[in-house]
């Protein structure tokens, strides 16, 4: 009796060795890159904006400045204790550039022990640094997060800081048995990497698809890959993705206009593209927002027409619950073409023209994929005499 006790034991061990070995497969790590301007090479990077303040921060140790009246700012973050970071920025020459930042790098609430960091460019009005490391504590140790800065000095009135992630996360991942592309986007600058929102600018950036793609989704609480619907999920700081297919999900739908080509809408579920099957789009059950929708067409000579709107605001939420349909949203057309004039000193007028959809879209109108020509302008005065036509230009 006693020796089958043992056995079970033993066995039990085994099992749950083996259980945690699995489990830990399906983690796939990623490899961290950092450059200077990040944003340009990778695209799909938000910013934040930070007000000076020459107030010093409370109980906060300082450097010792070279300028009477330094700025100091708050940069925000969930990953270190208390929630934010302090920046301060000092000048070398009073009336010159601020060459000079500080920024605290290991989270200790104090600025004394940092290495001054010095800009890498300087304009008439813009000073850059980057990419400037911080490090966060985590669970398993050190985490490395890096940050850019552009600091606007124009005048009196006009002095912010512009905060960019200098960094993210990419690599091969397996899918479904097929290899592909992973890259983990900090869109919202706040060192974390698994932001989930139903504001897109709040949402952290997935891709995954061909190393290169452009084809960014929000993080959410599902992803879409070669038609299969999978559940991810992200590290905090971005160093892994897990992705389990999705099961016994729940699902709404929404009609849409006839005209509709193309419908994209997004929130903790992540963003969804799609393209409208009898008028109909199915999503899983949610709150969502408008990201995008179109209207292709082709004219008698072949040329093909693409009017698309996108929607900022909460005017495009709506609710998918379980088995239901919601009747035809508000989007598409008719469009409505604003008009404005403005008069000079001079006497002479300045025009412009928006187009604008009914939910408040900003709308884009494109010809083969590029701008058509500028529309016209044809004034008549009401006695007839004054009748000329003008064209617009676009910049």
């Amino acid at each position: 009796m006693e020796n089958r006790k043992s056995l079970q034991v033993v066995v039990g061990i085994v099992v749950i060795v083996l259980a945690a070995g699995v489990f830990a497969q399906d983690e796939q790590w990623l490899q961290y890159h950092s450059e200077r301007q990040a944003y340009q090479i990778v695209g799909d990077m938000g910013s934040s904006t930070s007000e000076p303040s020459t107030s010093k921060p409370e109980g906060v140790k300082l450097p010792d400045f070279k300028n009477e009246e330094p700025f100091f700012f708050e940069w925000s973050s969930p990953m270190v204790e208390g929630g934010k970071l302090w920046i301060a920025l000092d000048r070398t020459n009073p009336q010159g550039h601020y060459d000079r930042l500080y920024i605290d790098s290991n989270g200790n609430g104090h600025l004394d022990d940092e290495t001054v960091i010095n800009p890498y460019q300087t304009e008439q009005y813009y000073t850059y640094f980057g990419p400037v490391k911080v490090v966060f504590k985590g669970q398993d140790g050190p985490i490395t997060y890096h940050l850019d800065f552009r600091f606007l000095n124009y005048n009196e009135q006009n002095k912010r800081l512009y905060i960019f992630p200098a960094c993210w996360y990419e690599g091969q991942i397996t899918v479904g048995g097929k290899t592909k592309y992973c890259v983990l986007i900090d869109q919202n600058i706040n060192g974390v990497f698994n932001d989930k929102s139903l504001e897109a600018y709040k949402s952290d950036r997935i891709r995954i698809g061909e190393k290169g793609d452009r084809d960014s989704r929000y993080v959410g609480k599902y992803i879409e890959v070669d038609g299969v619907l999978y559940e991810p999920e992200i590290a905090r700081d971005g160093a892994y993705i897990k992705l389990t297919k999705a099961e016994n999900v729940k699902y709404g739908s929404i009609r849409l206009p006839d005209t509709i080509t193309e419908f994209s809408a997004g929130g903790e579920n992540g963003l969804f593209n799609n393209k409208p099957e009898n008028g109909k789009v199915t999503l899983p059950v949610g709150k969502y927002r408008i990201s995008s929708w179109a209207i292709d067409r082709v004219d008698d000579n072949g040329g093909k027409w693409k009017l698309q709107g996108n929607i900022y605001n909460d005017k495009g939420d709506f609710d998918i619950k379980e088995g239901q349909l919601i009747e035809q949203l508000s989007i598409g057309e008719p469009i409505v073409s604003n008009l404005t004039a403005q008069a000079s000193d001079e006497g002479a007028y300045a025009f412009r023209q928006t187009l604008e959809g009914k939910l408040g879209e900003n709308i884009s109108l494109t010809l083969n994929g590029s701008r058509p020509q500028a529309p016209k302008l044809h004034i008549k005065s009401e006695d007839g005499q004054y009748d000329r036509t003008y064209s617009f230009s676009y910049g």
